[in-house]
């Protein structure tokens, strides 16, 4: 009898000692929301890393926020809060049927933004991310931000116009825009081949690792989200950008060509252009060190 008293004893102290513990455990995360509404049955994925002043990244085309990877792990580590946007119809975020323009993907951003009460960011698009941002600041008059940087970005105008040889040739465009619709593998795969300087300038891994993040695209946002780009001539816009600007650019870059670096600082006042003298378009990988250490310096001013 006295065995099983000890026993009951035992189990007693041995549950309110597991409750004691429970009650005890601090939570592991900050408590930071991966996804964010921004209009109903809209959900928005977002990375959301580090403690100090924010860095808010938008990805390219049909990439995600998950292309930033490996800014996150540096600029995460050196006293900056980094966050990236997957802009709808892309990665993790919801891809809901209706419209994929630049009016949108801006106001979206914006919901983000003030859902987490962001000020003072340095905000950076990647090629149509980066036309993207630059309508974003001269739509919102910048708010929320006080940097903007981009990265290769397919600005001020992906395509040729009247007055504008430095684009891709309207031709081309339409065909791209019709190969998402009917061969949409192997448009990626050609794409994210030519991304590179020149084949070996990043591993096949590397390649393989961006296709797949590409493919995670609704196809549909994918054709509506690139027509968009075809029709949007940001060259009026420049002018109203009075935050300051730095351009990252790859000088062998063959979907944006360096050209459209130069007509972007041509057209910002008081900008300036970040060479990158051994990259295509993918310029954040082949040259990695030089891309993060660049835009901490420039986060850092």
């Amino acid at each position: 009898m006295k065995n099983i008293s000890f026993a009951i004893v035992a189990l007693v102290i041995l549950l309110a000692n597991n409750t004691f513990a429970q009650t005890k455990r601090e939570p592991a995360s900050f408590g930071r929301a991966e996804y964010i509404e921004v209009e109903e049955n809209v959900k928005l994925h977002v990375t959301d890393i580090g403690e100090g002043r924010p860095i808010v990244l938008i990805h390219g085309w049909p990439l995600s926020d998950a292309m930033y990877e490996y800014q996150y792990q540096y600029l995460g580590r050196k006293g900056f809060r980094v966050i990236g946007i997957t802009l709808r119809g892309f990665g993790k975020s919801d891809k809901p049927y209706g419209r994929y323009d630049f009016d949108v993907f801006s106001d979206d951003i914006k919901t983000v933004l003030e859902k987490l009460e962001i000020k003072d960011a340095v905000l950076g698009g990647f090629s149509m991310g980066g036309a993207v941002v630059i309508h974003y600041v001269t739509k919102y008059n910048s708010a929320h931000v006080s940097k903007l940087a981009l990265f290769g970005a397919a600005a001020p105008s992906w395509t040729e116009r009247d007055g504008f040889p430095h684009g891709v040739p309207m031709v081309a465009a339409n065909g791209l825009i019709q190969s998402t619709m009917t061969n949409r593998p192997d448009l990626i795969e050609s794409f994210g081949a030519g991304f590179p300087a020149k084949e070996g300038n990043i591993s096949k891994n590397m390649e393989k690792w961006l296709e797949n993040i590409n493919l995670e695209a609704s196809p549909y946002a994918i054709t509506e989200s690139i027509t968009a780009l075809r029709d949007l001539d940001l060259r009026p816009e420049l002018s109203k950008i009075s935050i300051p600007v730095a351009i990252f650019h790859g000088i062998y870059d063959k979907n944006c060509s360096f050209a459209l670096a130069e007509e972007l600082q041509k057209g910002i006042k008081d900008s300036y252009i970040i060479r990158f003298e051994k990259s295509g378009h993918t310029l954040f990988i082949e040259e990695m060190e030089k891309f993060n250490t660049e835009l901490e310096k420039f986060s850092s001013n």
